[in-house]
């Protein structure tokens, strides 16, 4: 199995973090270690390539930043888990189909470790609480490698998700972590989870 490189970025802009990620994917070769980044960013929409305007109601202050990711619109913020996902998918011998369910399985695993128990859906890429969506998904694949990743709310302002229909479903509930255990959640302890769930799902030796 190829080595993969795990940074904890805390909170960064958005801009500069998508510029890297695009910078390591156009630049990687066949032996470029896979990377994943783990990190929060300050209030920010972004819009998936397939994005369309009506689903973004009343941005406000907060910019809207246009991507190459799958998906509709969504909203970034402090307190919510990023995770970018840098690998060499033809590499790994992995479909993007089989990269999806991995990172679903990895935050279902994720939160089971809470006691929260969450489940993906087949028609909607993400993890759903009780039909409340806690996490996204969204990716984009160049030349075999896999880049941008997903999105867990963990404790975070969450009125943001209120001026957008999230992901493209006009009234779709969002709901986060904190408000789902009785004890506090640290967003470092729950990236040390993540972190081991995506290791074990693509067979990644554990740190």
């Amino acid at each position: 199995m190829s080595e993969l490189i795990v940074r904890a970025l805390g909170l960064v802009d958005y801009q500069p973090t998508l510029e890297a990620m695009r910078k390591l994917t156009a630049e990687r070769d066949a032996d470029t270690p896979d990377e994943i980044w783990l990190l929060q960013h300050p209030a920010v929409f972004t819009q998936g390539q397939a994005g369309k305007a009506e689903h973004l109601l009343a941005p406000g202050d907060i910019p809207v930043i246009q991507v190459e990711r799958g998906g509709q619109v969504t909203y970034h913020g402090p307190g919510q888990l990023v995770g970018y996902l840098m690998l060499d998918l033809r590499r790994m011998g992995l479909g993007v189909r089989e990269l999806v369910t991995a990172m679903e399985r990895s935050l279902v695993d994720l939160l089971a470790s809470y006691d929260v128990e969450a489940a993906p859906k087949p028609d909607a890429p993400g993890v759903y609480v009780n039909g409340a969506k806690i996490a996204s998904l969204g990716l984009r694949v160049r030349r075999g490698c896999s880049f941008h990743g997903l999105a867990l709310n963990v404790d975070m302002d969450m009125q943001p998700f209120q001026r957008i229909n999230p992901c493209g479903y006009s009234g779709l509930q969002m709901v986060q972590l904190s408000e789902l255990v009785a004890q506090p959640v640290s967003i470092e302890e729950v990236a040390q989870r993540l972190e081991q769930a995506l290791r074990k799902q693509l067979g990644f030796p554990q740190a």
